[in-house]
């Protein structure tokens, strides 16, 4: 079942796939595409299910995107898979992204930073490093040293 859009062809689904760095694991699966995922199927790790949500994301094509803490609970090897995915799904897209981890968000046209619900600051990820005592220069700084 293509959950992301019942009318979608092999090839569409094959397409949000590869977008979502999914093709290659469902290509290494004995069934491949026909593969059972969950309760009477394979188990999927954190990473594979969220690349599998922006999967069905493409294909439902929305208008507006919301990632809430999209790459929170991952490795740095599926963060990165997520990333790139995330990246090429918000192209032509409002994108919204809630992320603690600057390394998601940096990329982004404007970036705002809140403190207890209020806005205090925005701008591009360089303006941002650019403020001299900024809240998000500051947890920049502190994020590249770990």
């Amino acid at each position: 079942t293509n959950y992301g859009n019942e009318k979608a062809t092999k090839q569409e689904v094959i397409a949000a796939a590869k977008i979502a760095n999914l093709h290659n694991f469902i290509e290494s699966l004995a069934k491949k595409y026909n593969t059972h995922v969950g309760e009477r199927g394979i188990k999927l790790s954190g990473g594979q299910k969220q690349r599998l949500a922006i999967a069905r994301m493409v294909l439902s094509d929305p208008d507006i995107i919301i990632f809430d803490e999209a790459t929170s609970q991952l490795d740095s090897e599926n963060e990165r898979l997520i990333q790139e995915a995330l990246w090429k799904v918000a192209k032509d897209k409002t994108t919204i992204i809630i992320a603690h981890r600057l390394s998601t968000a940096m990329r982004a046209d404007k970036i705002i930073v809140m403190e207890k619900g209020r806005i205090i600051e925005k701008g591009s990820h360089m303006s941002l490093l650019a403020k001299e005592k900024g809240l998000y220069k500051h947890f920049w700084n502190l994020q590249i040293k770990l």
